[in-house]
């Protein structure tokens, strides 16, 4: 009788980033866990299914670690709409430092060989003053309370795995997008969908993005490559954009005239200053950028282009 390989066990497997990857998990020949809370959540065709209710600090990992190899810890909060109040950091830490936490330190007693944490570059910062690229050795400097719980997360996983034999590699990606992007990018896609001129000629930043098939790629190499493993990878697409770039090249992808028009700037910036729709202002004329020779040095080279990611999320658009 054939003995069954270890799973890869994916949490926040009905997700953005968790069914993409399942998706090409499955599509190599692993065996796949989706852990999930809600029983009746919807899972890629081929996913094994493992409920563990709500994630927080009294979730119980035990079950679902069972008959698992590796680990891509993906399952996060991400929006609230209250973002920096103190209630705010609270509710980020349940999820994503004391679950992710009790995760790690569970997947170490039960002798998991490689742990995948799925962090932000917003660990670091969001961007630096001089407007260099973050580096993968920067220093945790976080701003926000997402910020803040991941970078409290990077440090639980790191000290669960000392002394276990546990393997630990972490992703900090920037802006994420794809079929089924939310938040901040499916804002800017529907004004992009839309024959009206947008004001953002103005904006002078650059931004490192990440498109979702470059990031499961990237994901799905830290799983197996031996130098990943203890280290903190940055990743991009390779080509940082402005936001009147994204904008222009996002409605080229939608079969629309670009029509970015000039605006001045200053507005935007002070709604950031004063803490009026703070996240979104920095996201439209803030720079961030990444430097990614690390999980380059590897061997990585995103599959696809900013252009061709862009393609497939106005196809889902248009077809959803």
């Amino acid at each position: 009788m054939t003995e069954r390989r270890p799973a890869i066990a994916v949490t926040g497997a009905n997700g953005f980033v968790g069914a993409a990857l399942c998706r090409h998990l499955l599509a190599r020949g692993e065996r796949v866990v989706g852990i999930v809370r809600d029983p009746g959540a919807a899972l890629v065709k081929g996913v094994e299914r493992c409920v563990v209710g709500p994630v927080g600090p009294e979730t119980d990992w035990k079950a679902a670690l069972t008959g698992v190899g590796r680990v891509v810890h993906l399952a996060a909060r991400v929006h609230v709409p209250w973002d920096g109040a103190a209630e705010a950091l609270e509710e980020f830490r349940r999820v994503n430092t004391y679950a992710t936490g009790n995760l790690a330190r569970e997947a170490a007693r039960q002798g998991i060989q490689r742990f995948i944490l799925l962090s932000t570059i917003k660990a670091l910062g969001d961007g630096k003053p001089d407007g260099t690229p973050y580096t993968d050795t920067d220093p945790l400097a976080p701003t926000d309370a997402y910020g803040r719980s991941k970078a409290e997360a990077e440090e639980a996983v790191a000290l669960a795995a000392a002394g276990s034999g546990m393997a630990v590699a972490m992703l900090r990606p920037p802006l994420v997008y794809g079929p089924d992007v939310r938040a901040n990018f499916l804002v800017l896609l529907r004004a992009c969908d839309t024959p009206y001129p947008l004001p953002l000629g103005g904006i002078g930043n650059r931004r490192s993005l990440l498109g979702l098939d470059n990031l499961v790629s990237a994901i799905a190499l830290c799983l197996d490559h031996p130098e990943a493993v203890g280290r903190k990878f940055l990743v991009r697409d390779g080509e940082d954009l402005s936001t009147p770039e994204l904008a222009a090249r996002l409605r080229k992808a939608l079969g629309r005239p670009a029509r970015i028009v000039w605006a001045p700037v200053g507005p935007i910036k002070a709604l950031a200053r004063i803490g009026i729709c703070r996240g979104l202002a920095q996201r439209l004329a803030g720079s961030l950028l990444a430097d990614d020779s690390g999980i380059r040095s590897l061997g990585w080279q995103p599959p696809l282009t900013v252009d061709e990611g862009l393609a497939r999320v106005a196809q889902w658009w248009r077809g959803r």
